[in-house]
C-alpha cells in the first residue's frame, strides 16, 4: 500500500515521477501528489483520487526542476483528501516529506510540537514527521532526519527534500520498504522496484534504519551514527515488459492465465520427472533437525493465510507433525508458545506485510528455525528468515492475488512431501505418485482455462445473487475459503466459506432463493456426505454452483450447474478447484462494471498494521 518514488538527475522530473506512480499503482491509493525542487522553491501538486487527476494537474502548469519526490496514498489517519496526501512539508515549504508507514507516537508527538507552537492542516501522521525535522534542522538534513526518527515509533519509508540542500534527495526505511536505484548522472528512491526499472536495473536494498543520501553522481548509505555502510549492488532480472499487460484486457485476467508457467516454472526447478527427492533450493532441513521439531507454525494474511492452513493440513497429514496456521495479526497478541524446537513458517507474497514480518522477528526472538515462502526477491522477510523458498510468480500487478497463491500453494505440497519423506512417512512408490501427479498439474489447469467462456456464462447468471455460501468438507473447505474471499475482493457481493457440515449448525437459516452455494466437492472420501449438504439447502430455495472431478455426472441431480475439473489423485485438486473460484470471481467483477485490478479499499501490499 501506498508508493513512493524519488529523482534527481539533469532530465525533467515531474514526467518520471508520474510514470514511477503508474508503476505503482497496482499497491492500492486513494491520492497522489509530486513536489518539485526547483533553485528558488519546492513546488507541490496533489490531488484525491486517481493519477490521472494529478497528470491533469500538471499539464496545467508543470514545475520546472530535475529533483522531485512523489507518492500514492491509501487514507490510515483522515479520510482520503487533498490536504491529507502527500506530500507534506513545514509551514514555510522549505522540508518536504513522503512517507508510507505508521507512525504509532504520532498524537504524543504532535501535541508536543504544538506546544512549540507548530500548526497542522492535516489529519495525517505524516505532517508531524515534516514538522519534527523542521524543529531539528540547523542547515543538515541528514542530521536533523536523525535526530527525527530516534523519535519515532512505528513503521516508515521516507522521502526527504530539502529546499537549503538542493543536490540532495534523502530515504531512510524501518518496517516498510525503500530502495535506491542507481543511474548514469541520475539517482532514484522508490518503495519498489517497478517505479524505477524503466531506468535502472541496478538497486541498493535498504535495510531498517539505513539512511540513503542520493544526488545525481552517488548514493550514500549510512546508518543513525553516521557510519557508511558497503552493499553490494542487487541487479534486477525479470523485465518489466512481464509486468504489463501483454494484450489480456486486466492484469488478473493475465495473472490467471499465467498460472500453468508460474506452476512449471516451480516444479522444474525442484521435482524433476525421475526425481527421487524434492530440491528446496537452499533449505536444510535434514531428519536429524525434524526430529528435534515438536511443532509447527504456519504464519500468514488473506489468501496467504489460506495457503498456510492447506500447508497445515498436508504436513499433517503427511508428515504427522502438529501444525498451528494463524493470523499474523493475531499471532503475536496471544503469546505463542515458541521454543528452539519450534519451526516457523512465514509466507507472503509481497515479503513485506507487516504484520507478518512482526510474526517472523518475534519467531526468531525466541529462538524458532524459520523459513519464509516468498515471491519477491531480496525482500525483507527473505532476508530476516533462517532459509527462504521463493514462489518465483513473477510480478503480480492486480490486487487480488491469483498466481502467486497457486505458487504458495505448490510451495506447500512440495515443503510437506519433502518432510515426510525426510522422516520416512512416504514409501517410494508413494512418492512417485506424488511427483507425477504434481508435474501433471499444470497440464490440468490448462485445460480448465480452455472452459472460461462456460465460466462466463455461469457468473452472468448468478451476479446479480446478494448473498454467496462456498461450503466444502477437508480440501475442499479451505479451498471455500479461498473463493469466498475472491469474490468479495474484487466483486463486492458478500459471500461466506463454511465447512459443509456446520450449514445445520446456524447458517442455514440464511438460505432462501436468491442465495447462491458454492459447492466445492472433488475429495472422493467425502463425496458423498458433501451431496447431502448440497440437498439440504438446495431444499430450501439455494442456488447451486459445483465444482467437481470429471465423471461425477450424479451430481447434476441436485446441482443447478456445475463446472468440472481434470481428474488427479485427491490430494491434489486444491490446486485445480480454484481456478474456476478466480475466474467466477473476474467475470462478475467484470459484468458488474468494477475495477477488478483495483478494487475499492484494498492494497497490494499491507505495509502497515
Amino acid at each position: 500500500m501506498c508508493g513512493i518514488i524519488g529523482y534527481i538527475g539533469n532530465k525533467q522530473s515531474d514526467c518520471i515521477l508520474l510514470e514511477g506512480l503508474k508503476k505503482l499503482e497496482y499497491r492500492g491509493y486513494d491520492s497522489a501528489g509530486v513536489a518539485v525542487h526547483n533553485s528558488n522553491n519546492i513546488k507541490i501538486i496533489k490531488t484525491n483520487g486517481r493519477i490521472k487527476n494529478l497528470e491533469e494537474k500538471l499539464l496545467e502548469k508543470r514545475p520546472e526542476g530535475t529533483l522531485g519526490i512523489a507518492h500514492t496514498r491509501w487514507a490510515t489517519h483522515g479520510k482520503p483528501s487533498e490536504i491529507n496526501s502527500h506530500p507534506h512539508s513545514n509551514k514555510s515549504g522549505t522540508i518536504v516529506a513522503v512517507h508510507n508507514g505508521i507512525i504509532e507516537n504520532y498524537i504524543e508527538l504532535k501535541e508536543r510540537l504544538k506546544d512549540f507552537g507548530y500548526e497542522f492542516v492535516s489529519e495525517t501522521d505524516t505532517e508531524v514527521i515534516v514538522h519534527l525535522l523542521d524543529y531539528y534542522y540547523k542547515g543538515d538534513i541528514v542530521d536533523a532526519l536523525i535526530s527525527t526518527i530516534k523519535e519515532l515509533k512505528g513503521s516508515y519509508a521516507l522521502g526527504v527534500l530539502c529546499k537549503d540542500e538542493p543536490e540532495k534527495l534523502i530515504g531512510v526505511r524501518k518496517d516498510s520498504p525503500l530502495i535506491a536505484g542507481l543511474g548514469i548522472g541520475e539517482n532514484f528512491l522508490a518503495s519498489d522496484i517497478p517505479a524505477i526499472l524503466e531506468h535502472t536495473r541496478d538497486i541498493y536494498l535498504l535495510n531498517d534504519n539505513e539512511i540513503a543520501i542520493i544526488t545525481r553522481d552517488s548514493i550514500e548509505l549510512i546508518d543513525v551514527n553516521k557510519n557508511k555502510i558497503d552493499r553490494e549492488v542487487y541487479k534486477v532480472t525479470w523485465d518489466i515488459v512481464s509486468a504489463q499487460k501483454d494484450g489480456y484486457e486486466h492484469f488478473m485476467s493475465k495473472e490467471i492465465a499465467e498460472q500453468p508457467k508460474v506452476v512449471k516454472d516451480n516444479l522444474s526447478l525442484r521435482l524433476k520427472t525421475d526425481a527421487k527427492t524434492i530440491n528446496l533450493d537452499g533449505i536444510n532441513l535434514d531428519k536429524e533437525t525434524l526430529d528435534k521439531i515438536n511443532k509447527i507454525y504456519m504464519v500468514a494474511c488473506g489468501t496467504a493465510y489460506h495457503a498456510s492452513l492447506v500447508g497445515k493440513y498436508l504436513i499433517e497429514r503427511l508428515a504427522r507433525i502438529p501444525v498451528v496456521a494463524d493470523v499474523a495479526s493475531e499471532f503475536r497478541y496471544r503469546d505463542p508458545i515458541i521454543d528452539k524446537n519450534t519451526l516457523v513458517i512465514v509466507i507472503s507474497q509481497s515479503g513485506e506485510t507487516a504484520d507478518t514480518l512482526a510474526a517472523l522477528r518475534l519467531a526468531k526472538e525466541k529462538g524458532a528455525r524459520t523459513i519464509g515462502i516468498v515471491n519477491v526477491v531480496g525482500s525483507t522477510i527473505a532476508r530476516e528468515c533462517d532459509d527462504i523458498l521463493y514462489t518465483l510468480a513473477g510480478p503480480e500487478i492486480a490486487v487480488a492475488s491469483t498466481k502467486a497463491y497457486s505458487a504458495q500453494l505448490i510451495a506447500m505440497y512440495l515443503i510437506s512431501c519433502y518432510i515426510a519423506t525426510q522422516k520416512g512417512y512416504i514409501s517410494e512408490e508413494e512418492f512417485i505418485m506424488f511427483r507425477n501427479s504434481l508435474l501433471a498439474i499444470s497440464d490440468n489447469i490448462k485445460q480448465i482455462l480452455k472452459n472460461e467462456d462456460r465460466v462466463k456464462e455461469i457468473a452472468n447468471k448468478y451476479k446479480n445473487c446478494d448473498n454467496v455460501f462456498y461450503i466444502g468438507r477437508g480440501l475442499d473447505y479451505l479451498v471455500a475459503k479461498e473463493g469466498s474471499l475472491k469474490l468479495k475482493e474484487v466483486a463486492y457481493i458478500h459471500s461466506e466459506a463454511y465447512e459443509a457440515g456446520e450449514l445445520k449448525h446456524g447458517p442455514i437459516a440464511l438460505i432462501h432463493d436468491n442465495t447462491l452455494v458454492v459447492g466445492i466437492a472433488t475429495d472422493e472420501h467425502l463425496f458423498e456426505k458433501t451431496m447431502s449438504n448440497l440437498k439440504e439447502v438446495k431444499a430450501r430455495g439455494a442456488k447451486i454452483l459445483a465444482i467437481t472431478l470429471e465423471g461425477k455426472e450424479d451430481i447434476m441431480d441436485v446441482a443447478d450447474d456445475v463446472i468440472y475439473i481434470p481428474n488427479t489423485e485427491w490430494i491434489f485438486t486444491s490446486i485445480l478447484a480454484n481456478i474456476p473460484q478466480q475466474l467466477i470471481a473476474y467475470h462478475m467483477s467484470i459484468l458488474l462494471g468494477h475495477d477488478v485490478d483495483k478494487p475499492r479499499n484494498l492494497a497490494k501490499s499491507v505495509t502497515v498494521e
